[in-house]
């Protein structure tokens, strides 16, 4: 069982309590908060990345591949009235070129943590198409 603890701290703004760790989060000031911290709503898309990128790069190292530079870009679309939720959300997973990395063994790693371990991506599955790429730079 994961449980986390968030007090409202005035206005927009709240104080997360997640696995020992302070997180604030506020709105901007157009809707009444100070931009204290980040929204809500992309911090799923962080989830999202921060699970998928762990698997991606245990499984690559447990393969020897020399990974020295790894990124991730999410991308959640909005639907356009509310409640406004994301209608499908795309990872795009940055590699270096000069790694050297066998594209199968990346391509591997990207689908065993999409297709089988990351919780995060198989929960939003239930509800939204989540779509990645993986990209060489």
């Amino acid at each position: 069982m994961h449980e986390i603890e968030c007090s409202w701290k005035g206005d927009m703004a709240f104080l997360a309590q997640v696995n020992g760790h302070e997180l604030v989060l506020d709105a901007d000031e157009a809707v009444g908060g100070h931009d204290e911290g980040p929204r809500p709503k992309p911090l799923i898309l962080v989830a999202l990345a921060g699970c998928s990128g762990m698997d991606v790069v245990s499984i690559l190292k447990k393969m020897r591949e020399p990974v020295s530079w790894f990124n991730m870009k999410v991308r959640g679309e909005l639907t356009e009235e509310h409640p406004k939720t994301y209608s499908s959300i795309t990872l795009v997973y940055e590699f270096k070129v000069a790694d050297g990395l066998k594209d199968e063994n990346v391509r591997k790693a990207v689908e065993l943590s999409q297709d089988r371990y990351c919780g995060v991506s198989a929960l939003l599955k239930k509800a939204i198409p989540v779509k990645h790429e993986i990209a060489y730079l």
